[in-house]
C-alpha cells in the first residue's frame, strides 16, 4: 500500500478529468495509490470529439479491468478509405485481426457514453478515487515533500487546497496548469475552421460502418460511424465563410446533402468548430508535476490518436508512478515517461499530417506511394503505420531497436494455457508485474546471479512457454494454444524476453537480459 501520511491528501493529485485523467486515476488507484481529482466542469464534455479506439488503447483497459464493460459500450470498425467525390477510391486500409488479444483492430465510439462508463469504473473503486467537480485550480506549488494545489469552486467561491505527493496536469489544450509551472506549448495552429455535425442515424445506408475520407482540395471531410446510433460528418469552411453563416441545423443542411445525405438518413443533434493544432510541449514535467494528454500535445484528427496518445500517457505515467509511490521503484523510473510518450506522441502528429494531406489532396503520388511502401527483407510483418503494433522508441530498455529486433515491441495476446488447465488471454496469466518468458525454457536459467538478483529485486515473474505439443514440466509454465508466441519469439532470434508490466518487450537474450539502466 502507499506510504502516504497525513501531510498528504493523497499520494497524487490529477488535475483535470477527461479520458486522459480517467485513466491515469484508474491506472495508480489500480495499484493501490490514493488519488484527487480536480475538475472543472460538473458534467462531462457534451459533444463528441474523439471517434476511436483500437486494440493498444483496449490492452489497456484490460489492464485496468475494464474492457469488456466497455466493448460493450462502443463498435467495430470495418476499414479505412480515402475517395473523391467522383467516387473514385483513392486508397484503403483494410483492418486485419489484431495480435494484441482483441478481433477487431479499431473500434468507433461516441466519446460522451465512453467517458461516462469509464467514470462509473473508477467511482466503483471508492474512496481510492476522490474527485471534487467544479473545482477550477487556481495555484500550484511545489516544494521537496509534494505538491500543493489551490481550486476555486465554480459555484459557491469556496477555495479549497489539496496536497499531493505528486500532480498530473491532464487538463486539456488549454491547460493553466502547463503555464502555472513554466511549460510552453510550441508549434502551429491552422488558419481553416472546421464545422464538425453530430447525428442521429434514422437509417442504413452502404458502406456507413467505413471510416470515409472525401478527399477534396476545396471541400474535404470525414465521414465517420460513431457508436450508440450515431454519425458524424466534418468539414473545412472556405476562406469567405465563418462560424456565423451556420447559426443552426438549416445552414448545415447543404453541407450534408452536398454529399448524398438527407433528412431520410439522419438528424442533426448538434455542431460545432474548431481549428488543427500541431503542438507540443517544450517538456512534460517540471519537478513533481507531468503534463499529460492534450496538455503536453495537439494533434491533428486524421489518426484518430488524439485522445488515444492522451490515454496511453496516463497508463505509462501512472503504472510507473504508482510503483515509485509505493517503493517499489526508484524515483528516477520518472525521467522515462517523457522519453517513452514523446516520440510517440510526434509519430502519430507527423501521421496524422501526412493523412490531412492526402484528404486535402496536397500530397503528391510519390508521397502517397511512399506512406504504402512495403519495405524489401523485413523481419517484422510489414503493416500500414496506422494500424501497426505499438514499439518504443526509446525509454527503459536494453539492446539494439528496429525492424530485425524484438527489443521495444509489444508482445502479441493469443489465447495461452498453464499447468492447471486453464485458457485465457496472456495478459490474464501474466499478472500485472515484470515477466520474463523462455522459449520452452525456464528464463531464469539464461541468466547470471547478477541479472538474477536484478529481476528479483522487480518482483518479476519466470515462466517457461512450453508448445501446445508438450507436456508442462512445473507450476510457473504456459503453453502457446495459438502457436503465436513461441513463432514470434523465434522469428527475431529469441530464446528469452523480459516483459514490462505495458507488455513492452525491456530486453532479450540476444543483446542481454539484465535489467536495463
Amino acid at each position: 500500500m502507499s506510504q502516504s501520511t497525513h501531510s498528504h491528501d493523497a499520494d497524487v493529485a490529477i488535475v483535470g478529468y477527461g479520458p486522459t485523467g480517467v485513466i491515469a486515476a484508474l491506472t495508480l488507484a489500480r495499484y493501490g495509490v490514493s488519488v484527487v481529482v480536480l475538475e472543472r466542469d460538473r458534467d462531462i464534455y457534451p459533444r463528441a470529439r474523439a471517434v476511436t479506439v483500437n486494440d493498444w488503447t483496449m490492452r489497456i483497459f484490460q489492464d485496468l479491468g475494464i474492457d469488456e464493460r466497455i466493448e460493450k459500450k462502443i463498435d467495430p470498425q470495418r476499414a479505412l478509405r480515402w475517395v473523391t467525390y467522383d467516387g473514385t477510391e483513392i486508397m484503403r486500409i483494410e483492418h486485419p485481426p489484431s495480435t494484441l488479444g482483441r478481433k477487431p483492430r479499431f473500434y468507433n465510439i461516441y466519446q460522451p457514453t465512453m467517458e461516462t462508463e469509464l467514470r462509473a469504473a473508477a467511482q466503483e473503486l471508492g474512496e481510492r478515487i476522490t474527485v471534487h467537480y467544479g473545482a477550477e485550480v487556481t495555484g500550484v506549488d511545489q516544494d521537496a515533500d509534494g505538491v500543493t494545489l489551490t481550486a476555486t469552486d465554480t459555484a459557491t467561491g469556496r477555495v479549497r487546497t489539496v496536497r499531493a505527493r505528486y500532480a498530473i496536469a491532464a487538463d486539456g489544450g488549454s491547460s493553466a496548469t502547463r503555464g502555472r509551472v513554466g511549460c510552453r506549448l510550441v508549434g502551429d495552429t491552422s488558419h481553416v475552421t472546421w464545422v464538425v455535425i453530430d447525428c442521429r442515424v434514422k437509417r442504413w445506408w452502404p458502406d456507413r460502418d467505413f471510416l470515409t475520407f472525401w478527399s477534396d482540395s476545396e471541400r474535404p471531410v470525414v465521414d465517420i460511424a460513431l457508436s450508440a446510433g450515431n454519425h458524424r460528418w466534418e468539414i473545412p469552411l472556405k476562406p469567405d465563410e465563418s462560424p456565423e453563416d451556420y447559426p443552426t441545423s438549416t445552414e448545415v443542411w447543404p453541407l450534408l446533402k452536398a454529399l448524398g445525405v438527407t433528412e431520410d438518413d439522419v438528424e442533426i443533434h448538434q455542431h460545432a468548430f474548431y481549428r488543427h493544432h500541431v503542438r507540443m510541449a517544450d517538456t512534460w514535467r517540471r519537478g513533481r508535476v507531468f503534463l499529460a494528454g492534450d496538455a503536453a500535445h495537439l494533434m491533428p484528427p486524421w489518426a484518430g490518436a488524439g485522445m488515444q496518445t492522451g490515454m496511453r500517457d496516463a497508463h505509462n505515467l501512472g503504472w510507473k508512478l504508482a510503483r515509485v509511490v509505493t517503493g517499489e521503484l526508484p524515483e528516477s523510473w520518472l525521467d522515462t515517461y517523457e522519453a517513452e510518450r514523446r516520440p510517440n506522441a510526434a509519430f502519430y502528429t507527423g501521421l496524422a499530417v501526412g493523412l490531412g494531406r492526402v484528404i486535402k489532396r496536397e500530397a503528391s503520388e510519390e508521397e502517397q506511394a511512399a506512406m504504402n511502401a512495403v519495405p524489401e527483407n523485413t523481419v517484422t510483418p510489414y503493416e500500414p503505420p496506422l494500424i501497426a503494433p505499438p514499439v518504443l522508441a526509446g525509454g527503459w530498455l536494453r539492446g539494439p531497436l528496429g525492424d530485425a529486433s524484438i527489443v521495444g515491441r509489444m508482445v502479441p495476446q493469443p489465447t495461452v494455457g498453464d499447468t492447471a488447465g486453464r485458457m485465457a488471454r496472456l495478459d490474464d496469466l501474466l499478472g500485472h508485474g515484470f515477466v520474463l518468458l523462455g522459449d520452452d525454457v525456464d528464463p531464469a536459467t539464461l541468466l547470471t546471479p547478477e541479472e538474477k538478483t536484478g529481476w528479483d529485486a522487480l518482483g518479476a515473474r519466470y515462466l517457461a512457454v512450453r508448445p501446445k505439443t508438450a507436456y508442462t514440466q512445473g507450476p510457473e509454465e504456459l503453453v502457446d494454444l495459438d502457436e503465436v508466441l513461441l513463432p514470434w519469439l523465434r522469428r527475431y532470434g529469441a530464446r528469452a524476453v523480459a516483459l514490462r508490466p505495458d507488455r513492452f518487450v525491456a530486453a532479450a537474450d540476444a543483446s542481454g537480459l539484465a535489467v536495463p539502466a
